[in-house]
C-alpha cells in the first residue's frame, strides 16, 4: 500500500473511531462500563474485607436479582426465619435481628438475650447467610419498654441528648458502648453486619423521629463505633420509611453520602409507589437501595420491571404470616428473581470461583485416581454431596474418585482443627503433610488432624477421595483460633499457580 493511499484509509477510519469512542459518553443515561463495573467502597477506610465483599456483592447484584429477608424478634431470634423454611423449604437469605430490649426485661435477661442474637447470627452467617441489625433502643437513661421507644420528644429535648457533657449525652454515649460489645462479638467472628439504627426517622412515632438535627445522633453513633470501638464490620444502612402522609421526604434525615453505606425504605401496606423509589435512587447516587422493612411481600415481577434496583427487602417478624398468605409466601420464595439463602450461596461461590477461588477438582472413573481424569472443575469448597448420584456424566455414581488441588489461606495464626466427613475414603495434605488418612469404606465417618498455619501465608492442599458404592459425599472442615467448626470457605482457597 503506498503512502497516499495509507493516508486516505487514516482519514476515513480515524472520525469512525472517534464516533465509536464518543458513543458511550454520547448517551446521557449510560455512564460508561468502567463507571458501572467499579464497586463501592464502605465509608469506613478500616471495614474489613468481610464487610468490603458484602457492599461489593450487593451493588453488583442491583438490577439483576432481589435478596430475600426476614426479621425476629430479640426474644426468639430465630422464630420467624424458621417458620418461613418451614412453609416453604427455603431460608431468606438476609436474616434481620433485634438488639433493643422493649419489654421490661432485667439487665442479666436483656445480656442473655443479646448474646443468643449474636450466636445465632454468627451461625447464620457462617452457614452461608447475610446478617442484618436493627437496634430499637429506648430513650437513654429510662426504662427498656416500648413507650420509652416510640415516645415523642421535643426538639430542645432531643438537643440536649447530642450535646456533649450533659447527662443525657452521658446516658446516650453509655448505651452505646454497651451495645457495641456485642458488635464486637459478631467482629471478633469476622460476621460483616447490615447496621440499620435509628430507622423510620422522617416519621414522628420514635423519640429520635422528626428532628431538624438528626444528623447529630448518627455522627455521634458513627464516630463512636468507627473511631472509639473499631467497629470495621459494619454497612451503614440508613432507613427512612416512605414519605407518606405520616412521615417526611428522605433528603432532609440524610447524615451524608460519607456515612452511609447503603440506603433503605421502610414500606408498609402494599403501598410500593414508584417515586418512594424514585427519589430513594436518586439521593443513593450510586450507593445499593433496600427495602429495610416491608409487612406484605412485593411481588418479584413487577419489582424487576419497574424497580429492579432493590437489592433486599425484609418482611418484619409476625407479619411474614398475619399479612401473607402461604400461597403469597411460596410463590415470593420460588420466583426465579428472589434469592433464597441456597441461590445467595451458589451465586457467591460462582463469583468467588470466577475470582480464582476455589480448588480445582479432577474426577477419575475410577476408585484409584488412576489415568487420566475423566473431567476437570472447580469446586467453591468442599462441601459435597452427590447422594446416590453422580458428579458429571463422565463417571459413573458408583466406583469414582478425586483428586482436589490448590491452596489454603488461614486468616489467623495457631494451630488448626482439619476435620474431613466423607462417603468413603479421604486424605488430606497441607503443606506437604499429611494431615488426614483415611483410605477405607467408611459411612460419613468424621476423620481430624492438626496443623499449625501462619496468618496470611500460603499452604499447597491436596485432598483425595474415593467413592466404592452407595451414598457419596465429602465435608472438609477446620477450626482455628478465635472461629468455631465451619466448612473451609472459599475466600481461603484459592487455585493452584
Amino acid at each position: 500500500m503506498n503512502k497516499s493511499s495509507k493516508y486516505r484509509l487514516f482519514t476515513t477510519v480515524l472520525p469512525l473511531i472517534l464516533i465509536m469512542s464518543l458513543l458511550p459518553w454520547m448517551h446521557s443515561e449510560t455512564p460508561p462500563k468502567s463507571v458501572i463495573q467499579t464497586p463501592p467502597a464502605p465509608v469506613n477506610p478500616s471495614a474489613s474485607p468481610e464487610a468490603g465483599e458484602l457492599l461489593g456483592f450487593l451493588a453488583g447484584l442491583s438490577g439483576k436479582s432481589l435478596i430475600s429477608g426476614q426479621h425476629d424478634y430479640l426474644e426468639s431470634p430465630d422464630e420467624f426465619n424458621n417458620k418461613l423454611e418451614k412453609a416453604t423449604g427455603k431460608y431468606a437469605a438476609l436474616h434481620g435481628y433485634e438488639l433493643g430490649a422493649i419489654n421490661g426485661q432485667s439487665p442479666d435477661t436483656i445480656d442473655r438475650q443479646r448474646n443468643a442474637v449474636v450466636h445465632s447470627a454468627i451461625n447464620w452467617y457462617r452457614s452461608g447467610g447475610i446478617v442484618a441489625m436493627t437496634f430499637h433502643e429506648n430513650l437513654p437513661g429510662t426504662a427498656p419498654i416500648w413507650s420509652n421507644v416510640s415516645m415523642s420528644l421535643s426538639q430542645s429535648e432531643f438537643d440536649a441528648y447530642v450535646t456533649p457533657g450533659t447527662d443525657q449525652y452521658n446516658h446516650l454515649i453509655a448505651d452505646l458502648d454497651q451495645i457495641a460489645g456485642y458488635l464486637k462479638q459478631l467482629q471478633s467472628a469476622g460476621v460483616p453486619v447490615l447496621w440499620r439504627p435509628y430507622h423510620e426517622m422522617n416519621g414522628g412515632w420514635f423519640w429520635w423521629g422528626k428532628k431538624n438535627n438528626f444528623s447529630a445522633l448518627w455522627d455521634i453513633m458513627y464516630e463512636r463505633f468507627v473511631g472509639k470501638h473499631k467497629l470495621n464490620n459494619l454497612l451503614w444502612v440508613w432507613n427512612p420509611n416512605a414519605p407518606n402522609g405520616y412521615a417526611d421526604a428522605y433528603a432532609t434525615y440524610y447524615p451524608g453520602a460519607d456515612k452511609v453505606d447503603i440506603l433503605a425504605a421502610d414500606i408498609y401496606n402494599n403501598d410500593f409507589q414508584q417515586w418512594y423509589y424514585d427519589s430513594l435512587l436518586k439521593l443513593a447516587d450510586g450507593k445499593p437501595i433496600a427495602i429495610g422493612e416491608s409487612g406484605e411481600l412485593p411481588n418479584p415481577r413487577l419489582l424487576a420491571k419497574s424497580q429492579s434496583k432493590w437489592v433486599y427487602v425484609m418482611t418484619w417478624g409476625k407479619m411474614l404470616t398475619e399479612n401473607n398468605s402461604q400461597r403469597t409466601i411460596n410463590s415470593f420464595m420460588n420466583a426465579d428473581y428472589t434469592l433464597s439463602r441456597d441461590d445467595y450461596i451458589q451465586l457467591v461461590d460462582k463469583e468467588a470461583v470466577a475470582a480464582g477461588n476455589g480448588l480445582r477438582g479432577d474426577y477419575f472413573a475410577n476408585r484409584e485416581l488412576e489415568g487420566k481424569p475423566a473431567f476437570s472443575k472447580t469446586d467453591a469448597n468442599l462441601d459435597l454431596s452427590w447422594q446416590e448420584g453422580t458428579p458429571g456424566e463422565a463417571v459413573n455414581s458408583n466406583f469414582f474418585s478425586v483428586r482436589w488441588q490448590g491452596r489454603l489461606k488461614a486468616s489467623g495464626t495457631g494451630t488448626y482443627t482439619i476435620k474431613a466427613v466423607a462417603d468413603d475414603g479421604v486424605r488430606v495434605w497441607i503443606g506437604g503433610k499429611l494431615v488426614i488418612d483415611s483410605w477405607a469404606l467408611q459411612n460419613d465417618t468424621a476423620r481430624t488432624g492438626t496443623i499449625k498455619l501462619k496468618e496470611n501465608t500460603f499452604y499447597d492442599i491436596r485432598v483425595e477421595y474415593f467413592e466404592n458404592k452407595g451414598k457419596a459425599d465429602i465435608k472438609l472442615l477446620w477450626q482455628g483460633p478465635g472461629r468455631p467448626e465451619e466448612v473451609i470457605p472459599p475466600k481461603e482457597l484459592f487455585l493452584p499457580d
